[in-house]
């Protein structure tokens, strides 16, 4: 009964190793309007307010049962608030799903970190466009991204 009951609530396990989807790099101009940094390919954004930077969009990636990952390298320099990956799944005909990465944020200076949020696909679940973003609480101060990826990792449920 209780392995019944842990195969239930237990997140999927991975079936194979993660495939790269999509990565986002200096050719490509994020949504949000940026700073491009040519010395370690990154982009600069100065938040000024709360609210999400919109970095990219990736449509029809034709996925289903699997893990999608958001994965970036985050840098910053005096944030004021947190600032946190965030990604949108979206679903003709049902809306948008999100997954925050709110067990890793990131405030105040820090060097170069690699920050991930997952996001479990089901079988029949094929998001119509995959929206990126960092989602600043607070304003003021530099936070810098780079290695932007979306990944994909077949689970077995």
């Amino acid at each position: 009964m209780l392995s019944v009951l842990r195969n239930l609530i237990s997140p999927p396990r991975p079936t194979g190793p993660a495939e790269e989807l999509r990565k986002f790099g200096p050719v490509h101009r994020p949504i949000t309007p940026a700073t491009l940094e040519p010395a370690d390919h990154s982009w600069r954004f100065e938040p000024r307010e709360s609210g999400p930077i919109r970095l990219f969009e990736a449509d029809r990636l034709g996925v289903d049962a699997c893990l999608l990952t958001y994965r970036a390298q985050l840098r910053t320099e005096g944030l004021g608030g947190k600032a946190y990956l965030q990604m949108w799944c979206v679903f003709d005909g049902l809306g948008e799903f999100f997954s925050k990465g709110l067990a890793r944020k990131v405030s105040g200076t820090t060097g170069w970190a690699t920050y991930e949020t997952p996001f479990w696909l089901k079988r029949g679940q094929s998001p119509s466009k995959v929206k990126l973003e960092i989602q600043v609480d607070g304003a003021g101060g530099k936070i810098w991204v780079r290695g932007v990826t979306l990944l994909k990792t077949p689970i077995k449920r």
